[in-house]
C-alpha cells in the first residue's frame, strides 16, 4: 500500500519572501511549534495544534539580520542564526531578542546540541566553528576543511550524541571529525568533485 500525504492547511507567512529556514519541535501537549526565517529577515513561530489548526504565536522582522538557521531551546524560546551578520540570537516566547551575540563571520548554516551546551556552524571561510551557548561570542575550536573554491552554505550536523561534527563541503567530500579533540576522524567521498551542501 502506497503513503500519501495529505495537505491540512496552507498559508503565506509575512511577505511571501524565500524561506530561509525550518525548524520544528513537538510539546508533551501534542502541539507542534514551527520556527520559520525569510528572506526580508522575519522569523515567525507557529504553532500546529493537536485539531490541526495553524495559530500564529509571534512574527518578528529582525533589523539586520537574515535568517540562515533556527532552532528552539529546551524551553519555549527559539535560536536564531544570521546569514550575513553572523548573528546569533535568543528570542523569547514572545519574540523579544534575550541575547544576541557576533560569530565574526557569515554562517552558512548551523546545529544545535542543546543537552552539551554548543552549536556549530559552517563559517564559509575555512571550515566549522563550536560555540558556547551561553558564551560571547569566542569560538571554543574551529574544525577546519580544505579551503572552498566557492562559497556556498554547507550543511553541518552533530552526531552520536554530541560526540561528532559533520559537515558538507565544495570538493565532493563530507567531512567527520571528533567534537572534543577537534581531530578530523574520516572523510567520506561523496563524489570526485561538487558540492555537498546536505548531509
Amino acid at each position: 500500500r502506497q503513503k500519501t500525504f495529505q495537505e491540512i492547511c496552507a498559508r503565506r507567512l509575512g511577505s511571501g519572501f524565500e524561506i530561509t529556514c525550518l525548524s520544528w519541535h513537538s510539546s508533551t501537549d501534542g502541539n507542534i511549534r514551527i520556527a520559520v526565517g525569510t528572506r526580508d529577515k522575519m522569523v515567525q513561530v507557529l504553532v500546529l495544534n493537536v485539531n490541526l489548526q495553524l495559530q500564529s504565536v509571534f512574527a518578528v522582522r529582525l533589523e539586520t539580520t537574515v535568517p540562515k538557521s533556527v532552532a528552539f531551546t529546551d524551553s519555549r524560546d527559539v535560536y536564531v542564526f544570521g546569514l550575513y551578520d553572523g548573528n546569533f540570537m535568543q528570542l523569547d516566547e514572545g519574540g523579544n531578542i534575550v541575547k544576541e551575540i557576533n560569530c565574526q563571520s557569515v554562517i552558512g548554516h548551523a546545529a544545535v546540541y542543546q543537552k552539551r551546551g554548543v552549536f556549530v556552524v559552517d563559517n564559509a571561510i575555512d571550515g566549522f566553528s563550536l560555540y558556547r551557548l551561553d558564551g560571547e561570542g569566542e569560538s571554543v575550536r574551529t574544525f577546519a576543511t580544505a579551503l572552498p573554491s566557492v562559497s556556498v552554505p554547507k550543511q553541518v550536523a552533530f552526531g552520536e550524541e554530541g560526540r561528532i561534527v559533520i559537515g558538507g563541503s565544495d570538493n565532493g567530500l563530507v567531512y567527520v571529525f571528533d567534537k572534543k579533540t577537534g581531530q578530523k576522524i574520516q572523510t567520506l567521498q561523496h563524489a570526485d568533485t561538487g558540492l555537498v551542501q546536505t548531509i
